[in-house]
């Protein structure tokens, strides 16, 4: 009994020692507002690009919030970040190969599901996609915990570490992230614990949709254009020797919707990420324009009328009265390149959580949008008895 107590006391005195090294950067926001004194928090800086997008990060009561006034931004290519140079960690540690960096951080979104990102750096870095995460929020309701763990993250003795929350391409409205606590620590690899939030990798690799077991091909597709909100464009398509061809296309004031039948899914869950597969019929863009130019994006289709028909539906009858950024989604899910070949297929991740929600019935579609200046055509489902028809590639487990 004597050598079991020995055993336990020495058990939580190991508990204890790796308490108290935990979280060598903590910061619980836990000052209150102060309407006239200092409004960020202290160590704390924050900036904008890519947009017209304003932004604050202000000292709340007892939390922290990132408020964003994205109201004046024209194209929603917009990012907003906040960074704090990492004090106390011990780099000697940080530098060993067995070592890696992880941040967890508690958070509330003014707009659901949208997604955030963390990410670390130091000065020497160069690729600022690497060591970054993004994470679905789903709701507006409750606080979420989310956290990332670097994989061979390379560090010197010396190294200025940084930590970042971002959000991008959230709308062209008001939004904040509320922040609970910030934390960031050294933990070895054999300790790692499983990472907290639904983490999506930035900018995920294609797979190969035959790795896929379910393949579906869409319900109903059409295209709803913005300047002629009373029209339907079912029949929308091209003459030529071949005959005639129907197509989805994406332009400055046309959006393609798609829809699929996945009732037979409901009550079963996605594993991992899918596939959107469009087959592409032609692409129109200048060689010219920079990054953020001519690719689409693709949405979820949030509101408006769940059962529209192709046959039938307008731009006005999708809405249903709604304002667009109302029925969907502001955020995209993913901008990309079209494949440019007429037949080839372009294909678009969509993360699991989307998928997830797809399947649920609280994502009603998928939208495609322009991104810039482009005008791009895919193959309708009418064509070659549906050959070249949207198709979902995913697993349930």
């Amino acid at each position: 009994m004597y050598i079991i107590k020995i055993l336990l006391l020495t058990l939580i005195a190991g508990s204890l020692t790796y308490c108290l090294s935990y979280a060598q950067f903590m910061d619980h926001f836990d000052g209150p507002y102060i309407p006239s004194g200092p409004k960020t928090p202290a160590g704390w800086s924050f900036a904008t690009g890519d947009g017209q997008a304003e932004m604050n990060f202000l000292q709340m009561d007892e939390y922290a919030s990132v408020r964003v006034d994205a109201t004046k931004d024209k194209r929603n290519i917009w990012w907003a970040l906040i960074r704090h140079e990492v004090p106390g960690l011990n780099m000697e540690e940080l530098i060993k190969p067995e070592n890696e960096l992880r941040v967890e951080a508690r958070i509330r979104v003014s707009h659901a599901p949208r997604r955030i990102n963390l990410h670390f750096n130091h000065q020497r870095t160069t690729d600022f996609h690497s060591h970054l995460m993004e994470y679905d929020i789903p709701d507006t309701v409750n606080w979420h915990t989310i956290s990332m763990t670097t994989s061979d993250f390379e560090t010197q003795l010396g190294d200025r570490i940084n930590v970042q929350m971002a959000l991008m391409d959230w709308g062209s409205g008001k939004y904040h992230v509320d922040i609970d606590y910030f934390k960031v620590d050294v933990v070895h690899k054999d300790a790692i614990m499983k990472d907290l939030g639904a983490k999506l990798p930035y900018h995920p690799p294609l797979a190969d949709p035959g790795s896929f077991r379910n393949h579906i091909s869409v319900f109903n597709d059409g295209v709803i254009d913005t300047e002629y909100p009373y029209m339907n464009f079912n029949d929308w398509g091209i003459k030529d020797t071949d005959g005639e061809t129907n197509l989805l296309s994406v332009s400055g004031t046309q959006i393609v919707i798609l829809r699929w039948d996945l009732r037979k899914y409901n009550g079963k869950q996605i594993s991992g990420s899918g596939l959107l597969e469009l087959t592409t019929h032609s692409l129109q863009r200048s060689p010219q324009y920079q990054k953020d130019f001519g690719m689409v994006r693709v949405t979820e289709i949030l509101g408006g009328d769940p059962d529209w028909d192709q046959e039938k539906v307008t731009f006005d009858s999708f809405c249903k009265g709604n304002p667009l950024e109302q029925v969907l989604n502001s955020q995209m899910i993913i901008d990309y390149e079209v494949n440019s070949d007429r037949g080839a297929k372009t294909l678009f991740t969509i993360s699991q959580p989307v998928l997830q929600r797809l399947i649920d019935g609280r994502t009603l579609g998928l939208a495609i949008r322009p991104l810039g200046v482009v005008v791009a055509s895919f193959y309708a489902m009418e064509n070659s008895d549906g050959k070249y028809s949207p198709t979902l590639h995913f697993n349930v487990e």
